[in-house]
């Protein structure tokens, strides 16, 4: 049983390393992008079509924010190919490209048609299970022994950075 526990704590913690790169990124990319795109939707134009989007019926409105996981797919099936074909570079950047994409365009949408989409059970429900799974998942990280090391690499690293650039 020794040797499952060990196995089973060594999993564990590569799971939640692996969740910790995605939640980092969809936070570090998520606030930013939003703000980049209402700064965006400033321009008369975006402000216009944004009016139109805000007014739009329930049902449409989800219709619309589930588009840019479709409109997006397949550019992904293209970074796909390229991959398979050796291009491994460009690949890669339009998966990245892609994703930044999308998640501009998802969370600038999401913030629009929240009331609309909040008009659908199953989106609410949905959406409570999301962020208790991100909750429960953001404290079991944060007790574990992964984030205290990276806390303490990053607070050596922001210490040396003080040190060496003035």
């Amino acid at each position: 049983m020794k040797v499952f526990d060990a196995l089973w704590r060594v999993l564990r913690d590569l799971a939640l390393g692996l969740v910790a790169v995605v939640f980092f990124i969809e936070e570090w990319g998520w606030r930013p992008l939003t703000a980049f795109a209402a700064r965006v939707a400033r321009l008369p134009p975006v402000a216009w079509v944004e009016a139109r989007i805000v007014a739009l019926p329930p049902r449409v409105a989800m219709l619309l924010f589930l588009a840019p996981a479709l409109l997006l797919f397949p550019l992904k099936l293209l970074a796909l190919w390229l991959i398979e074909e050796g291009r491994a570079s460009l690949g890669v950047s339009v998966i990245v490209a892609a994703k930044v994409l999308g998640t501009a365009l998802v969370g600038r949408l999401f913030i629009l048609l929240e009331p609309q989409l909040m008009q659908f059970a199953w989106f609410v429900r949905a959406l409570g299970w999301w962020r208790q799974t991100k909750a429960r998942v953001n404290a079991a990280l944060r007790a574990s022994p992964l984030w205290r090391r990276v806390r303490i690499m990053r607070r050596a690293w922001r210490l040396w950075l003080r040190r060496v650039a003035p």
